[in-house]
């Protein structure tokens, strides 16, 4: 792709605004942010605290532990940690820094101040407020369809900032319609790697260095030790296992940073992981793998866009079968072996659901990269999915669409029947 092409730039633009850094599960991290920037703007410490969160917000919470807790859960625990111990500049590392004196700080908050916790629909997936109360003065901070989209900051009645939000549109950020598989490929295999090289590097350290938590300590159900010591030690198994065990960690309250694709952090996890692992053991160069993970990166993004960053349809799906389209790269695949790969991947695990982060994430993450390993296996000894099976139409893109309705548009009832058993209802 020349660089005089929009897209070029575009692409460039969409990775730096994806691949960020964040400590924690991205839901409660988000709520935390929302937490600290009304704490600031209050300019006290809250008496009370009333949250208002969209069901997805409520899924994604309830059960992953919040990191610099001493392990609490939940909607409550997120926002006293932002509101006692966050600080509002550093976004999704927002509780990154907390002192012991701060985490017996936030434990007092959450027993002497009343946090309301409310289910709201305003039209939005991804819709959280924060009211903070101090005597008869208030601060309210919303933020909406993406995890640093703060759409109205208000102290008092005033009006200190103010974004429109229509629907789960993501004004602001670079146009994903710009994405397809096409030009991804040619943006791969082109792109300046000065351009995209911090932002991987950052990728590769950190990823790997949560990975390789998983496996060395007690995280969760230890998903990546399990799949090690069923399977062995096979490059198929290290690429599974060590994404899984990322996962192990990050949902347990793992203190490391993970950078994240599409908002989260096990796709991001998902995303990159394999990919290093095969580029290791095949011994590929750095070159060579920043083309892999760049591919990945973008599949991934692309097959996400048009589901939402929240759904009843399991992230990691997208992002084994973006990791799929990366290591189809570094075995010596070509264009169409991997946009099969990709259809074959979402063939295998389109119906694997989105209950809430937690520690069975891990176990889907491994499913989704034995999917993507599994497509790209599958292709090249003759064998693929054709237009008509199931969900899979003619064409990469054509596929991809019928993936983004069914993620989107037909599994909100069961996005709405998860929360209801999830709240209790």
């Amino acid at each position: 792709m020349d660089r005089s092409d929009p897209r070029y730039h575009a692409y460039v633009q969409i990775l730096k605004e994806e691949l960020i850094p964040a400590m924690g599960c991205t839901e409660p991290i988000a709520l935390a942010y929302a937490g600290a920037v009304a704490r600031r703007t209050l300019g006290e410490l809250p008496d009370r605290v009333t949250v208002q969160a969209s069901g997805s917000i409520i899924k994604n919470v309830k059960s992953v532990i919040v990191p610099n807790t001493d392990h609490l859960k939940g909607i409550d625990a997120a926002v006293s940690a932002g509101i006692v111990a966050g600080d509002p500049d550093k976004k999704l590392e927002v509780i990154a820094s907390v002192t012991p004196e701060q985490i017996q700080a936030m434990k007092q908050f959450m027993d002497d101040v009343p946090i309301e916790i409310e289910h709201i629909d305003k039209g939005c997936t991804f819709d959280i407020v924060v009211i903070v109360h101090h005597n008869d003065e208030y601060a309210k901070v919303r933020i909406a369809n993406y995890h640093t989209n703060i759409v109205l900051i208000e102290k008092n009645g005033e009006i200190l900032e103010q974004a429109k939000v229509s629907g789960d549109s993501e004004d602001g950020l670079t146009d994903r319609n710009l994405l397809d598989m096409e030009h991804i490929w040619d943006f791969a295999m082109t792109v300046e790697i000065d351009e995209v090289k911090s932002l991987l590097d950052q990728q590769i350290s950190c990823n790997m260095t949560i990975a390789n938590e998983g496996l060395k300590n007690d995280y969760g159900a230890n998903i990546g030790k399990v799949l090690l010591a069923m399977d062995g030690d096979n490059v198929r198994v290290k690429a599974k296992a060590m994404a899984a065990a990322g996962s192990d960690a990050r949902m347990n309250g793992c203190e490391l940073p993970v950078v994240i694709n599409s908002g989260s952090g096990n796709q991001g996890i998902t995303t990159s992981v394999p990919v290093i692992v095969y580029a290791r053991e095949l011994h590929a160069d750095e070159e060579k793998l920043y083309r892999a993970l760049t591919l990945a990166n973008l599949t991934t993004i692309h097959v996400k866009t048009p589901i939402g960053r929240l759904s009843a349809y399991c992230g990691a799906v997208g992002a084994g079968a973006g990791a799929g389209a990366g290591i189809a790269y570094l075995c010596g695949g070509g264009y169409k072996e991997v946009i099969h790969t990709v259809v074959n991947a979402l063939a295998i695990v389109s119906g694997i659901v989105c209950d809430g982060a937690k520690a069975s994430c891990a176990a889907k993450i491994a499913s989704a990269v034995d999917a993507g390993i599994l497509g790209y296996n599958m292709y090249i000894r003759g064998q693929q999915f054709y237009g008509g099976d199931g969900i899979v139409s003619n064409g990469v893109e054509n596929t991809l669409k019928n993936i983004g309705r069914l993620g989107k548009e037909g599994m909100k009832e069961t996005n709405d029947e998860i929360i209801k058993i999830m709240i209790g209802e």
